[in-house]
């Protein structure tokens, strides 16, 4: 019976999705009454608003439905009232930078007159470019559109109320509609017009300091910062501000936080700096991917689990995390259970039903009749869920962690205390400062690695336990001594060495297992992610 109820899944997915791609996916114009819309092409000052629908093109019959999932479709063909875009007067007058965004939002940056960044981003998307060439005028380009419906199209209008009371940066976004061969965005003209848009604070450089709390010196984007906290023995990340964030992420279901969706306030402090977050890119909170036959199947874990459905519990933490594992395994090694489920705390504290409220009442009239009370009671059950989403998020992140150095020379020490605690430390060379101190716990912790990167690193290991976590050593770059006293009973080795044989000092007894090469790849370290 099953293997039957796969062929027939399979076989409806291929009729239902044979065929070439469609020439014509994407509604002529967002705009709702063909009247208006050929009058303020006619007349463009006649108008100053006008009534939208984000997406008519995603309706679709019960079958498809069934099969493919409803997503928001009622959502993108509800309408909407939108301001026409006016470039001399919106944020007190505009002009356009340069063309921004990725390769599936229509997306520019302004600048105002008094220097103040803007982003302006497209509602809809197309995704057709993520297939490869071959695909791309076949069906699969009719499938990957259609599932952008998956993505409610307001849901970046309720965060700011939320993230005002977490005490997270954020920008207010708003709706505006870019009218037909609008020439004020010269060059760019026929890529803007017509379309509906949210515009929104762009926390990119010192232009936008002025909105940052605690006097920021400087805005810069995930690579600068990966880059700098490598190379340099000065700078880090702000782990607690980031782990907040991240349960913000958590608590509105927001999946795609990878490295590229953050810029960082860099702050000065005795001569060191550190980064605090500032997260982007909205598109997709309060996601709906799972209430179709096709995308449930496609959803699971042994497929592309990443397309977690809001809903009101936590189904799958680690789905959510897919995406971010890069930034979190580098601005979070330090968190603690503790200080993770009191973060959790504050923003129970801080969100509350009030300020959710307030929240959702951001979202359009049409828009809130459909939506707004169904995503109040969700927010509101995991937000009383969240400390148990925090340990569940720590949990997975505490399994395997990584401890990183820099391209100075660093010390690090690490002490086996008992059975369950491994102590880990990381001085710089420099002045002897700790830049690292996190004690690991065998019953959440199975691997530590430490990477040393570039120039002439100093690792010692000592203690005698029964049991102990596995530590493993990449000496990076430079001429690196390796000391190990310890001793940990049972069967296998805990201490795990990769360098290169020359240039490293190796020193040991028994817990020692020497994996070191003469293939300078055992450095490798992936320090952007992009």
């Amino acid at each position: 019976m099953r293997i039957r109820c796969w062929q027939a899944i399979l076989a409806i997915t291929m009729i239902s999705s044979v065929g070439c791609a469609r020439k014509n996916f994407y509604s002529a114009t967002p705009v709702a009454d063909p009247q208006v819309h050929q009058l303020i092409k006619q007349n463009p000052d006649a108008v100053d608003s006008v009534t939208v629908r984000a997406g008519a093109h995603y309706k679709r019959g019960f079958l498809h439905r069934m099969f493919w999932g409803q997503h928001y479709r009622p959502v993108w063909n509800a309408p909407v009232k939108a301001p026409v875009m006016d470039m001399r007067t919106t944020k007190g007058g505009l002009k356009v930078e340069e063309l921004g965004g990725g390769f599936q939002t229509t997306s520019l940056d302004l600048v105002s007159t008094d220097g103040f960044t803007y982003a302006l981003r497209s509602l809809d998307k197309d995704p057709v470019a993520v297939l490869p060439n071959i695909w791309r005028k076949t069906f699969a380009a009719n499938v990957i559109r259609d599932q952008i419906s998956a993505i409610n199209p307001y849901g970046a209008l309720v965060l700011p109320p939320m993230a005002k009371a977490a005490g997270i940066p954020h920008s207010t976004p708003q709706l505006v509609y870019v009218r037909p061969n609008y020439e004020a965005f010269g060059k760019y003209t026929d890529v803007v017009s017509d379309k509906l848009y949210m515009i929104e604070e762009k926390y990119n450089d010192k232009r936008t300091l002025e909105d940052i709390p605690g006097n920021a010196t400087d805005i810069v984007d995930s690579e600068d910062v990966l880059n700098d906290r490598f190379s340099d023995d000065d700078h880090f990340f702000d782990q607690l501000a980031f782990a907040k964030a991240r349960l913000f992420d958590l608590l509105v279901n927001d999946w795609d936080r990878h490295e590229g969706q953050w810029e960082w306030a860099k702050y000065e402090r005795n001569g060191n700096n550190y980064y605090r977050p500032i997260p982007k890119d909205r598109d997709n909170v309060f996601y709906r991917f799972q209430d179709g036959i096709i995308p449930w199947i496609f959803s699971r874990n042994w497929a592309i689990r990443k397309f977690e459905s809001f809903d009101e519990d936590f189904n799958d933490v680690e789905a959510l995390m897919i995406n971010s594992k890069f930034i979190d395994d580098r601005a979070l090694s330090q968190v603690t259970r503790e200080q993770m489920d009191s973060l959790a705390v504050v923003l129970q504290q801080r969100i509350t039903d009030e300020v959710i409220t307030a929240g959702v009442q951001q979202l359009p009239a049409s828009v809130y009749a459909l939506e707004g009370e169904r995503t109040r009671r969700k927010l509101i059950s995991r937000r009383d869920q969240l400390r148990k989403a925090a340990t569940d998020f720590y949990s997975i992140l505490a399994e395997e962690v990584l401890v990183i150095g820099t391209d100075e020379e660093d010390l690090f020490e690490v002490k086996r205390l008992n059975d369950e605690e491994t102590e880990v430390t990381i001085r710089r060379e420099s002045d002897k400062m700790i830049t690292f101190h996190r004690v690991f716990k065998r019953s959440e912790t199975k691997l530590i690695t430490l990477h040393g990167l570039a120039d002439d690193d100093i690792f010692d290991i000592s203690g005698e336990v029964g049991r102990g976590i596995k530590v493993k050593i990449v000496g990076g770059r430079g001429e690196d001594e390796i000391k190990d006293t310890s001793k940990v009973g049972g069967w296998g080795k805990k201490t795990w060495v990769y360098d290169t044989v020359r240039g490293t000092e190796l020193e040991g007894g028994s817990e020692i297992k020497d994996k070191r090469t003469s293939d300078v790849r055992v450095h490798a370290f992936d320090r952007e992610g992009f």
